[in-house]
């Protein structure tokens, strides 16, 4: 019996290893996904952060230490930076009004024809 003991265990732990080797490389593919998603998604014209920022969070739990998370995490950072500066480009600072809507039944008035200048009197 303590030959059969000797043997199970090297065999058990080879297998835990072996699991444990596949589990971390899922992690990491699953990570590297996850990077290639928030880089994508800083792309964007208006791209969501707490989702970008979430996903390299993935990327660094995972043990990612590429230049892909330097990059997107560079990206971030910029991203925040300008949107402060870009969020109310309006010059006075007033809402835009929409035109008035026409009224039902209503004809569409003509835009006003320029008129001649009255002539000066005594000339």
């Amino acid at each position: 019996m303590p030959i059969e003991a000797a043997l199970v265990k090297p065999v058990v732990d080879a297998l835990l290893a072996l699991l444990r080797r596949g589990e971390h490389a899922n992690l990491k593919r699953d990570a590297e996904a996850a990077l290639r998603e928030a880089i994508r998604e800083l792309l964007l014209a208006n791209p969501d952060e707490n989702r970008a920022q979430a996903r390299i969070a993935i990327a660094k739990a995972a043990g990612i230490l590429s230049e892909d998370v330097l990059l997107a995490e560079d990206m971030l950072k910029k991203h925040r930076a300008t949107k402060g500066r870009t969020a109310g480009k309006s010059g006075t600072g007033r809402k835009r009004t929409p035109a008035p809507a026409a009224e039902a039944g209503a004809t569409a008035r003509k835009p006003a024809q320029r008129r001649k200048p009255a002539p000066k009197p005594g000339a």
